[in-house]
């Protein structure tokens, strides 16, 4: 029953990696931004205050997140396990999130940090704003959005490397290449059962 957390800049390829890799495990991804797109989507008033941090390049209060992670984390197709996408990005969110899964008697297994250069992250998003139309996709917003990511994520990397629990990928590369990566770092027993 692994439980994961898989973390990295916007545009490193978290969701598709997030997808590929809860299929090889068998256990459910949970993302943060498709919940909050689906809120803003069906105009829930959740969606309406998240769509302006988001259209801001700004993360969503600890307050919403850690209700709707809660929320999610409580039904019962994660009893298998989880991979978690976006969540938690600060300090406080790794608190809120050790209470639920202790409350479970539960920790994570493996926290997976995909890692990939700015500027290469930068060109990923804006042709990605020409395909999908994301309005919080232009270059204003997404050197926002890396620069909190580092300012933010810096201090939870740092409290799972110390948990030994922490794993780094390179993100650069072909789709295949970089889930060939991550399957074999997630090999070494010390992390998961053998894949």
């Amino acid at each position: 029953m692994p439980r994961l957390l898989i973390i990295g800049p916007p545009g490193s390829g978290k969701g598709t990696q997030a997808e590929r890799i809860s299929e090889r495990l068998g256990v459910v991804a949970i993302s943060t931004g498709d919940i909050f797109r689906a809120n803003v989507k069906g105009e829930t008033p959740l969606g309406v205050e998240a769509k302006n941090y988001m259209d801001a390049g700004d993360f969503v209060p600890d307050s919403v997140t850690n209700k709707m992670v809660r929320d999610r984390l409580s039904e019962s197709d994660v009893q298998s396990g989880f991979l978690l996408d976006g969540y938690p990005r600060t300090v406080a969110q790794v608190d809120y999130l050790d209470e639920i899964l202790a409350g479970d008697e539960e920790k994570l297994d493996v926290v997976l940090q995909l890692i990939a250069d700015d500027e290469e992250l930068v060109s990923r998003l804006l042709g990605r704003a020409e395909v999908t139309g994301r309005s919080d996709d232009n270059v204003a917003v997404i050197r926002h959005r890396l620069n909190l990511y580092h300012e933010q994520t810096e201090a939870v990397v740092a409290k799972y490397t110390e948990r030994e629990v922490l794993i780094q990928v390179d993100g650069i590369g072909g789709i295949d290449e970089v889930t060939t990566r991550i399957i074999d770092a997630l090999s070494n027993p010390r992390y998961l059962q053998p894949l």
